[in-house]
């Protein structure tokens, strides 16, 4: 399999942590030396290791906001 090369672009928050000190972040991230995307998934302290995700374009994360706007939460 080959090597996956990720560049923490932008940290632009944490949504939430786990006693083991994992935390849920959104951040933008260059993979293999693309441009950034959006980022949203779990990593473990000092971004040694990670969990799934979901990657979004700009286009992608404003349509998902648009519809986080307009849930009554």
């Amino acid at each position: 399999m080959a090597e996956i090369k990720y560049d923490i672009v932008e940290e632009i928050g944490t949504i939430s942590e786990t006693s083991s000190g994992w935390s849920k972040e959104l951040n933008r991230i260059s993979w293999n030396g693309r441009e950034a995307k959006y980022d949203l998934r779990d990593w473990s302290p000092e971004h040694a290791k990670m969990g799934k995700g979901i990657t979004l374009s700009i286009d992608e994360l404003k349509a998902l906001k648009e519809l986080l706007n307009k849930m009554d939460i």
